[in-house]
C-alpha cells in the first residue's frame, strides 16, 4: 500500500489571498483555541501546526527589554531631527535587528509597540520623551517614517508589525487610569486624531494600543472611536493591543463596569483583539470570555473578528510562510551601518539654542566639562541595554585631547554619621560582581530583582565617602567610589549594587528628611527608613537611624576650581530617565533642579565663558542671556556623548530644531490635566505669550539666505516655492518650515500652524528650490455646526522661514470655500458637545457605548456658548435631554432665561429625562447656556 500525502490547508497554501487563507484556519479552529488567541501570549495549536504568539516587543528607540541592541536617540530627539528619511532608516534598522535577535531568541516579537504618537501637548508629561512633537503634523511625518522603516518596503510580507501607541488624548501620568480628558470636537479632529490618522493613512501601521485614560468620561478601551474613526482609516485589518492591565482597570480602579466579564465583552465588541493582562497568565481573560459567552454578552462572531485580526498581522509577518519570507533569514544586528546610523541620528538631534559666538570650540581650547550628566549615557525605561556607550566627557577626550579637558561631576561628596558615631560604610564587591541591569533581556523588566549576591552596607569608623545627586523634589540618589549607586533589593538590605538608577519601582532614590538635629534617610521605593541592625543597613518600618550628614566636598566648589583654569566651561545638565518625570509620574516644574542650577551658578561665575548643554527627554526653563552658549539634546543613545562633542567642535553644524515650545516659567502652562489646546491657547498653534524657544527653534554655525516666494493654487493643491541658499562658510543643513494662518478667522483658528517642512544640505554659496504642494485640506478646520471640515474662504498667509517665530518670507493668498452660515437649530437642535466657548464644563460620556455629554465640573456652575444660531421665523420653546438633577439656564443676550430643572435625581448617570420651557426667539443670535448642579446635559431641542 502506498500512503497517501495529505493536501495541504488552504491557510498553508501562498498562492491564495491571506483573507481566504484566514477563513480557512479560523474554520479549523475551535471556540476555545479562538478564545485562547485573545490573550497577549496567545498558544500554540499543535494539531494544526500552529505556532505560539505574543503581540508586544517594544521597540521605541532600538528593540528594547531583550538585552543588548542598538540604542538610538529618544523618541523626543527623532522628532528634533525633522529628517523622515533619516528615522526611517533608524526603523529599518531597529526592524532588522527585532528579527536578527528573534533568530536568536523566540521572546522577541515582531508585534512591535512602536511608535508613540501622543501629541507632546503638556511639557510636563512624564512621558515626553516618548513622544514627537507637539504638532500633529509633525508627529504624524515621523511616525510614518519610522513605521515605514518598521514594516519593510516589500509588498505582502511585513518585517515587524507597528502599533501606535497611545490612543488616546494621553498626557498625563498623574491618575492616568482614573482621569477623563475632555477633549472638545475640533480639539479631538484637529488635533489628537490627526496624528493617528495621518499615520494610519500612510499604510505602514498594523494596529493601535489604547490608553490607560478615558476621554469624555468613557475608558480608552470601550472607545467607540476605535469602530467610527480608526477602522475607516484603512482597509487593512488593524490589531488593536490593550495596555497592560488596562482590561482589569475596567472593573478595579476605574469601576466603569460592574463585573469582568461585562467589561471583557465591551472592550472586545468596541475593537479590542488582544488582551494585556496578568502577564504570561492567560487564565484570567480567558475565563472572563467564557463567562461573557455563556452570558450572552459575547458570541462567537465577535470572537471571529478579534482573532481574525491577529491572524492578519500574523500571516503579514511570514509566519505561516517560511520560505517566502523575505525576512527570515535577516541577520543585521549591531553592524558598522547600524552604529554609525546610531550616531548620525544623535547629531541630528542637537539644538543649539543660543551662541554668542563661543562655538564652536577652537582645536587649542582648554575645556572644563562639568555636571551630573558629563560623564554618563543614560537609558530610559523603553531602551535596550548598551553594546557602546559614549559619554559627553569620553566625546570631549576623544575630540580634544584628555590633556585639555578637565572634569568635575559636581556631586556633593558626603559621609553619612550614625547616631552612634561611626559611618555608613560599602564593602569590597567581588570581582565577578560587574553584571548591568537587564541584560538578560527580560519580557517584563518590571519583575527583574535587586540583586542579593553581594555584601550589605555596614557601619565603621571611618565610613565611606558617597557621591550625593539631588535631582530634585529632594529626591537623591548616593553612589560608592566604585560607581555603584546604593540600592535596595526584596530582602531591604542597602547594597552599592546598581550600574544606574532603574527599574519600574526605582530602588536607588532616597530623600533627607530633617529630624531634630540631623536626618532620616527614607527609601523613596518603599517608603521606609534606613535602620542600622546588626545584620547591616536595611530599610524598616521602625528603628530608624538618625544620621549626620557630613559635606566633605560640595560639589559647587570642585566645579569653580575646574571651571575657572579653563577657557570654556561645558555645563551638562539635565534629567535621569528615571527619576522625576517618567512613566507613572509626571514633573511638577520647568526648573532645572536646585543643584544643577547651584553648578550651573558656578560655572557662570567662575568663568564667563560658559557653556550649557541640556540632555534631557523633555523642555526646561532656564535664563539664557548669561550664557554664552545653550544646547538640547534627548538622550541621545549609545553615541550621544561622540556626537555631542562634534558639534561643539564644529565637525557638524548643529541642525536639530524644537520640537515643542519651550516655555519660559511654569506660569505659562496650563493644568496639566486642561485638554482643551484652543480654549487654553496650549502649544504653538495657540499659545500668546512670549516663549523662551519657540517651535521650530535651532540655530547653524552658517546663515541661509530665502529668497523667491511664488504660490499657485491649482485645482486642490496650493504649490509654494521659494530658494534657499547657504550664505556662510560652512556646509550644513537648514530645515525650512512652511506655516500658515486665517486672516480673518470666524471662530479661532492657530496663530501659526505647520503646512511642510525639509531638511536639506547646503554647501557654502550653494542655492537650491524647495517646494511643497499643500492639500486645500489642510487650511480647513472642524466646524461644529456641520459635524465636519470646512474650508473657510479668504485670506490666508504663508510663512516662510526657520522656525514658527523667525519668518523670512511671507504672503498671502485668497482661497475659495464654504462660507459660514448659521447653525440651524429650529430644525436640527443642538448636540450639548458642539459648543463655542465653554468655562467650567467637562465632557462626559452620554451613554457606556457612545455620545458625548457635558456636565459642570465637580458637579459646580458652567456655561456654553453656542455663536450664530438660526431661530427662523421664531420658536415657541426649548426642550433639553438631561440626567442627574440641576438647573439648565438658556438665554439669549439681553433677555430673561428660560429655567428648566431637574429636582428629582434620574435613576443613574444615563437615565435621560426631557424638560421643556417657554423660550421665544427668532433670526440668528448667540445662545448661552448655565449649568449648575451634577447635571448631564446631552441635547437641546427647539419648537415653534
Amino acid at each position: 500500500m502506498t500512503a497517501h500525502t495529505p493536501p495541504t490547508p488552504p491557510f498553508r497554501d501562498p498562492h491564495l489571498p491571506f483573507a481566504k487563507r484566514i477563513d480557512d484556519l479560523l474554520s479549523r479552529l475551535t471556540l476555545d483555541e479562538k478564545v485562547s488567541f485573545l490573550h497577549q501570549f496567545a498558544p500554540a495549536v499543535e494539531r494544526l501546526g500552529v505556532a505560539a504568539f505574543r503581540t508586544g516587543q517594544e521597540a521605541l528607540h532600538g528593540v528594547a527589554w531583550m538585552g543588548p541592541a542598538t540604542v538610538f536617540p529618544q523618541a523626543v530627539g527623532l522628532g528634533a531631527t525633522w529628517n523622515e528619511e533619516l528615522v526611517r532608516r533608524v526603523g529599518e534598522a531597529v526592524s532588522k535587528e527585532v528579527r536578527a535577535m528573534r533568530a536568536r531568541d523566540e521572546r522577541v516579537g515582531l508585534n512591535v509597540w512602536s511608535p508613540t504618537v501622543n501629541l507632546l501637548r503638556h511639557p510636563l508629561w512624564g512621558r515626553n520623551e516618548e513622544g514627537y512633537s507637539e504638532d500633529p503634523k509633525l508627529t504624524s511625518a515621523i511616525a510614518t517614517a519610522y513605521t515605514h522603516g518598521l514594516r519593510g518596503e516589500h509588498p505582502t510580507y511585513w518585517r515587524t508589525a507597528p502599533v501606535l501607541k497611545h490612543w488616546l488624548a494621553h498626557n498625563n501620568e498623574t491618575g492616568r487610569d482614573v482621569t477623563s480628558s475632555s477633549v472638545r470636537p475640533r480639539v479631538l479632529h484637529e488635533y489628537d486624531l490627526r496624528a493617528f490618522r495621518e499615520t494610519v493613512e500612510a499604510g505602514a501601521v498594523a494596529g493601535v494600543m489604547p490608553a490607560y485614560n478615558l476621554v469624555n468620561g468613557r475608558p480608552n478601551h470601550v472607545s467607540p472611536y476605535l469602530r467610527e474613526h480608526l477602522r475607516t482609516w484603512t482597509d487593512e485589518e488593524l490589531l488593536v493591543c490593550s495596555d497592560a492591565g488596562a482590561p482589569s482597570n475596567l472593573v478595579d480602579s476605574e469601576h466603569y463596569f460592574d463585573t469582568h466579564e461585562e467589561a471583557t465583552a465591551a472592550a472586545l465588541t468596541a475593537g479590542v483583539d488582544s488582551f494585556t493582562d496578568h502577564g504570561t497568565d492567560s487564565s484570567k481573560i480567558t475565563a472572563r470570555v467564557r463567562g461573557a459567552l455563556d452570558r450572552g454578552l459575547l458570541t462567537e462572531a465577535d470572537v471571529d473578528a478579534a482573532v481574525r485580526r491577529q491572524l492578519s498581522v500574523r500571516f503579514r509577518l511570514g509566519e505561516f510562510d517560511p520560505r517566502h519570507d523575505p525576512h527570515a533569514g535577516t541577520g543585521e544586528f549591531d553592524t558598522p551601518a547600524h552604529r554609525a546610523l546610531a550616531q548620525e541620528a544623535a547629531e541630528q538631534a542637537v539644538v543649539l539654542l543660543r551662541n554668542d559666538g563661543v562655538l564652536p570650540l577652537a582645536p587649542d581650547t582648554r575645556i572644563a566639562v562639568v555636571g551630573l550628566l558629563a560623564d554618563e549615557c543614560k537609558l530610559d525605561w523603553y531602551s535596550g541595554t548598551l553594546i557602546h556607550r559614549s559619554t559627553p566627557l569620553e566625546g570631549l577626550y576623544e575630540r580634544f585631547g584628555a590633556e585639555r579637558v578637565a572634569f568635575a561631576e559636581g556631586v556633593d561628596r558626603v559621609l553619612l554619621k550614625t547616631s552612634a558615631g561611626t559611618y555608613l560604610h560599602v564593602p569590597a564587591a567581588p570581582e565577578a560582581a560587574d553584571t548591568v541591569r537587564g541584560a538578560e533581556g527580560a519580557l517584563d523588566p518590571a519583575l527583574l530583582a535587586g540583586r542579593t549576591d553581594l555584601p550589605p552596607l555596614t557601619t565603621d569608623a571611618a565610613g565611606t565617602e558617597l557621591a550625593l545627586a539631588d535631582w530634585g523634589e529632594d529626591v537623591l540618589t548616593l553612589r560608592a567610589p566604585d560607581g555603584r549607586y546604593l540600592s535596595v533589593a526584596e530582602d531591604g538590605f542597602l547594597r552599592a549594587s546598581a550600574d544606574q538608577p532603574g527599574g519600574w519601582v526605582v530602588q536607588e532614590t532616597f530623600r533627607l528628611e530633617p529630624h531634630g538635629n540631623g536626618h532620616l534617610l527614607r527609601h523613596v521605593g518603599t517608603g521606609r527608613h534606613v535602620s542600622v541592625t546588626a545584620e547591616g543597613v536595611k530599610v524598616a518600618e521602625d528603628n530608624p537611624e538618625i544620621f549626620e550628614l557630613i559635606v566633605v566636598e560640595r560639589g559647587e566648589d570642585a566645579v569653580t576650581r575646574v571651571a575657572a583654569e579653563a577657557d570654556v566651561v561645558v555645563v551638562v545638565a539635565g534629567n535621569d530617565p528615571h527619576i522625576n518625570g517618567r512613566e507613572t509620574e509626571d514633573r511638577t516644574t520647568l526648573r532645572l533642579p536646585a543643584q544643577q542650577e547651584r553648578i550651573l551658578e558656578a560655572a557662570r561665575a567662575a568663568n564667563p565663558r560658559t557653556v550649557l548643554a541640556l540632555v534631557s527627554a523633555y523642555p526646561y526653563a532656564f535664563e539664557p542671556g548669561r550664557l554664552s552658549a545653550a544646547l538640547w539634546t534627548a538622550h541621545g543613545g549609545q553615541a550621544a556623548g561622540t556626537a555631542l562633542a562634534r558639534v561643539l567642535a564644529g565637525d557638524v553644524s548643529p541642525a536639530g530644531r524644537l520640537p515643542q515650545t519651550w516655555y519660559a516659567d511654569d506660569a505659562d502652562l496650563p493644568d496639566l490635566l486642561d485638554y482643551d489646546v484652543i480654549g487654553a491657547r496650549q502649544t504653538y498653534l495657540y499659545f500668546e505669550g512670549a516663549p523662551l524657544f519657540p517651535f521650530g527653534h535651532g540655530l547653524s554655525y552658517t546663515s541661509f539666505g530665502y529668497a523667491d516666494l511664488a504660490v499657485a493654487v491649482e485645482d486642490d493643491l496650493a504649490r509654494v516655492s521659494f530658494t534657499v541658499t547657504n550664505t556662510g562658510e560652512a556646509t550644513a543643513d537648514e530645515v525650512a518650515q512652511l506655516y500658515t494662518r486665517a486672516v480673518d478667522p470666524s471662530v479661532t483658528r492657530p496663530r501659526r500652524e505647520l503646512l511642510a517642512h525639509r531638511r536639506l544640505t547646503l554647501a557654502p554659496g550653494e542655492r537650491r528650490e524647495v517646494s511643497f504642494d499643500v492639500p486645500l485640506s489642510a487650511f480647513t478646520f472642524w466646524d461644529v455646526t456641520r459635524g465636519g471640515r470646512r474650508l473657510e474662504p479668504g485670506p490666508y498667509d504663508l510663512l516662510v522661514g526657520a522656525s514658527s517665530e523667525d519668518v523670512r518670507l511671507r504672503t498671502t493668498v485668497t482661497l475659495d470655500g464654504d462660507p459660514a452660515a448659521p447653525r440651524p437649530v429650529l430644525r436640527r437642535g443642538l448636540a450639548a458637545v458642539d459648543f463655542d466657548e465653554h468655562s467650567g464644563i467637562e465632557i462626559v460620556d452620554r451613554t457606556k457605548v457612545s455620545g458625548d455629554a457635558v456636565t459642570p465640573v465637580a458637579g459646580g456652575s458652567g456655561e456654553l456658548v453656542y455663536r450664530a444660531c438660526d431661530f427662523g421665523a421664531g420658536t415657541t420653546g426649548v426642550t433639553v435631554e438631561v440626567a442627574g438633577e440641576g438647573t439648565v439656564e438658556v438665554s439669549l443676550a439681553g433677555a430673561p432665561p428660560a429655567v428648566l430643572t431637574l429636582d428629582t435625581a434620574t435613576a443613574g448617570p444615563y437615565d435621560y429625562t426631557t424638560l421643556d420651557a417657554p423660550f421665544a426667539a427668532e433670526g440668528v443670535h448667540d445662545l448661552r447656556l448655565r449649568l449648575r448642579g451634577p447635571l448631564r446635559l446631552a441635547l437641546v431641542g427647539f419648537s415653534g
